[in-house]
């Protein structure tokens, strides 16, 4: 788990959209409640106070008589839902079960977060040598470092001031090696690139820029953006850094020109995309603790204070379907489907709204009626597994109507009670780009089973909106009604202004329509992170080459035979410029292919696929991959676009394997 969290409280107000003397008696509200009335489903509150849900009217903003119709037209479905939401949960109150999220002791978020980050040797009874991290430490950025140091400082002090009988590093000497390292290590010369890199795409990423904290919401959809290549080979708070400066005026320039707002894509890279599931378990680890250092430097750079939240652990069902917890759901449908990553109630809730068509009008915003929900939970809850449930008796807005509710009545939020603060924070954030940049690391710190769910979603909800000439639900429309579901029915914060209420609805809105829109960008790791990874791996092996002749020597081995026998291993008996490409489990015959500057991992595979016999006559494109493997690297599974000279070049000592992904 991981500790990070907004430092800004916020209590959820709902405002209706139509004013004070209005109500939310209109024909969505009429429709039915969203859910049961009876049941119970997970609250979170933040600091030991309970939230509470309230209709007022909405705060006065000095804004444009146009812009204000914006808002009350976009904001609309929040509201009605929120309203929804509130109904459905109004009579349940005694029976709710709720997660205190507690306040941490000075010092122990910086040493949880150390823990998470993979630096717990570096204090308290696991403390060792320093040592160890050097290899782990010479591999970060400038602000990485600092995020870092920053966190030891903390820890230091606090053990001195509890007289902790432990062993404290002091952190200058720490960085002190680090700096030594990185000075000498090859390759080193990271912020002469950094700035290199950074020429290339200063001045086109912050046209981005959108103050959510002002009172923005989502562009309208027919409005044309340009587009703008998201950078991913250079540290996401090295750019924010280096940009600060002009980002300020910038973001000043373009307050209020909506059309501005680009639209972002990930640029071509020759050594090929990694996409999160593409990397062998231990490298993924690397990425997750580099994903966390790197977040936290961004917030820092961006001055945007996080602090921890750690929920108590509560008594939850384990078994059934609804308000149970994910991993739990998961454990108990694997021993019917093995390999299952999701749900299976929750895929069954998707196919059943899909069966009758995505083109049905309201499709998410119409709530299906209270009474029927209700009892169709209690029947699901005793007839899924069994087999026995009536699908045919699931209308089709009862059926959009349990997929929300299962979301809002998991114990733990779907977005992880440890980083909901954090994703609600992103709307903080002063520019698009930043924001983007700081959802795709989030993503990456979602537990596995959290992270696939969301996916599996977020394909959903896509699906649904390119259905929306017919079904009229627009991305706008779609977040707007998901938004409630997933961030404001469970970490609620603390008291604040109204108008600041107001601003975190549609921030969180907006952070909806971006992980909607640019999902396929945020399941991508960053290619600095990677080429970290790369970097510790190699470390790793001199260091532990080192130690191996080391051991030899003791053993009075032959030194030169075992560097004779190393060498070997790396120069194999393949010509310049060719590759050896294997396939263990499907071919007993392996392939030698000429690089070419235009050959790409898609072209490999097309040859393998292409031979007239054994098991590759039977395979079709799709259920094998080409696999680097080896090297710099634990695994990859590469992408068809991905240049195998330029990625041999990164990686000579690479094995190249063509086999299926695991399950």
């Amino acid at each position: 788990m991981s500790w990070l969290s907004s430092s800004q409280g916020v209590v959820l107000t709902a405002y209706h959209p139509s004013g004070k003397d209005q109500t939310v008696g209109n024909s969505h509200a009429k429709a039915g409640e969203e859910a049961t009335s009876s049941r119970r489903y997970g609250q979170y509150t933040m600091n030991q106070e309970s939230t509470t849900i309230k209709v007022m009217e909405k705060p006065p903003f000095d804004r444009s008589i146009s812009q204000d119709s914006l808002d009350e037209l976009s904001m609309e479905d929040y509201w009605i839902e929120l309203e929804n939401i509130k109904k459905s949960s109004e009579n349940s109150q005694e029976d709710q079960e709720v997660v205190v999220v507690k306040e941490p002791d000075e010092g122990e978020l910086e040493e949880e977060w150390l823990k998470e980050a993979g630096l717990s040797n570096l204090f308290g009874e696991s403390a060792g040598d320093p040592q160890e991290s050097i290899v782990f430490l010479s591999t970060l950025t400038r602000t990485q470092a600092a995020a870092v140091q920053k966190r030891v400082e903390t820890v230091s002090q606090t053990l001195r001031k509890k007289n902790k009988q432990y062993q404290i590093p002091d952190v200058r000497d720490i960085f002190a090696q680090q700096r030594e390292s990185k000075e000498t290590a090859p390759g080193g010369t990271e912020s002469q690139s950094l700035r290199t890199n950074e020429n290339k795409y200063q001045g086109r990423d912050d046209e981005a820029s959108n103050l959510v904290g002002e009172e923005k919401l989502i562009p309208p959809e027919e409005t044309p953006a340009p587009e703008t290549d998201i950078n991913l080979e250079v540290s996401f708070a090295e750019q924010a850094l280096n940009q600060k400066e002009s980002s300020k005026e910038k973001i000043q320039k373009s307050k209020g020109d909506d059309a501005t707002l680009p639209s972002f894509r990930l640029p071509k890279d020759k050594t090929g995309t990694t996409r999160i599931g593409d990397l062998a378990p231990q490298d993924m680890k690397k990425v997750c603790h580099l994903a966390l250092i790197e977040l936290t430097a961004l917030y820092d750079v961006l001055g945007i204070e996080l602090k921890q939240q750690k929920a108590v652990k509560i008594k939850t069902k384990d078994s059934g379907l609804f308000c149970v917890p994910l991993t739990a759901l998961l454990e108990q449908d694997q021993r019917k489907v093995p390999g299952m990553r999701i749900p299976l109630i929750f895929q069954k809730l998707i196919s059943r709204i899909e069966e009758r068509g995505l083109e049905t009008e309201g499709l998410l915003r119409i709530p299906g009626a209270a009474i029927r929900i209700k009892n169709l939970c209690q029947e699901l809850e005793a007839k899924f597994y069994e087999g026995t449930f009536n699908w045919e008796s699931v209308k089709q807005h009862d059926a959009a109507s349990l997929l929300k509710l299962f979301i809002r009545e998991l114990p733990q939020p779907l977005l992880s009670v440890e980083y909901l603060k954090a994703f609600q924070a992103v709307q903080n954030l002063p520019t698009k780009k930043q924001q983007l940049q700081a959802l795709n690391l989030l993503v990456i710190l979602l537990p596995d089973a959290n992270r696939d769910t969301l996916k599996a979603l977020l394909e959903f909800l896509q699906r649904v909106i390119d259905n929306k000439e017919k079904n009229k639900m627009t991305v706008m429309n779609v977040a707007m009604v998901m938004a409630p579901n997933l961030f404001m029915c469970h970490a609620l914060g603390l008291k604040s202004s109204e108008q600041r209420e107001f601003v975190m609805a549609a921030g969180t809105a907006n952070t909806m329509h971006l992980l909607i829109k640019y999902q396929k960008l945020l399941w991508t790791i960053p290619k600095f992170i990677v080429n970290q990874v790369r970097k510790q791996n190699t470390e790793n092996h001199k260091k532990d080459k080192r130690a191996m002749k080391k051991l030899l020597k003791k053993m009075a081995y032959d030194r030169e035979e075992y560097e004779k026998q190393d060498k070997s291993t790396n120069d194999a008996d393949v010509p310049q410029g060719v590759i050896r490409v294997q396939a263990p489990h499907l071919s007993k015959v392996s392939m030698a292919i000429q690089l070419t500057e235009e050959l790409k991992a898609s072209d490999v595979l097309a040859r393998f696929l292409s031979q007239e016999s054994g098991v590759a006559q039977t395979l079709k494109k799709g259920e094998v991959f080409l696999y680097e493997i080896g090297g710099n690297i634990g695994e990859r599974c590469l992408d068809d676009d991905t240049y195998m000279k330029d990625l041999y070049q990164l990686n000579p000592n690479a094995e190249w394997v063509i086999k299926s992904k695991p399950l």
